[in-house]
């Protein structure tokens, strides 16, 4: 799995090099490349933790803008994330999270099952993906949580959204930084 270089060589890398962080930390997105770029060049974080929350802060002001194009940005974001039991997922961390969840040879039921949420999910909220800090919660935990914020209408709000898919930044931290 690629690490993380020193945070303190990103302010001299490359935009590709810190494009490369980003999807390292979250998932490839151009829009996140667009959002986040100049902030990693031009801002000197101690730590890896504070790069991740300062996207945090950029990605909850696209969350409280009233602005419909900001809305659709955050959506076309966090609809980066790779849905659950999906074949051919492009990041390495993604597939080692379904790896860890069991679901690269998931059986032919539970594909299906997981197809049939990830389509309910989608169509009850339209245009964001079902995205969960998984932190050790198993299959079964993650397909329940899926079933309770298809049912209950909750999706936790862009806020909540927000949270798991900055989560999902944190727990990658240990690749190397």
């Amino acid at each position: 799995m690629p690490t993380l270089p020193p945070i303190t060589s990103l302010p001299t890398s490359s935009p590709s090099q810190r494009a490369q962080i980003l999807d390292l930390l979250f998932e490839p997105s151009t829009q996140l490349h667009t959002l986040a770029l100049p902030l990693l060049h031009t801002t000197p974080f101690p730590s890896y933790d504070d790069l991740i929350s300062a996207v945090g802060v950029q990605l909850t002001a696209l969350a409280e803008s009233a602005s419909t194009s900001d809305t659709r940005w955050l959506e076309s974001i966090l609809a980066s994330h790779p849905r659950l039991g999906a074949k051919g997922v492009e990041s390495a961390q993604s597939r080692g999270e379904q790896a860890g969840l069991g679901l690269q040879g998931e059986g032919e039921r539970e594909g299906e099952e997981l197809r049939g949420l990830n389509e309910a999910y989608e169509a009850r909220f339209p245009g964001l993906r079902y995205v969960v800090f998984v932190n050790g919660r198993g299959r079964g935990a993650v397909m329940e949580d899926m079933r309770r914020r298809i049912e209950g209408g909750d999706v936790g709000g862009s806020g909540g959204l927000l949270l798991e898919f900055v989560l999902l930044g944190f727990e990658l931290i240990g690749l190397g930084g």
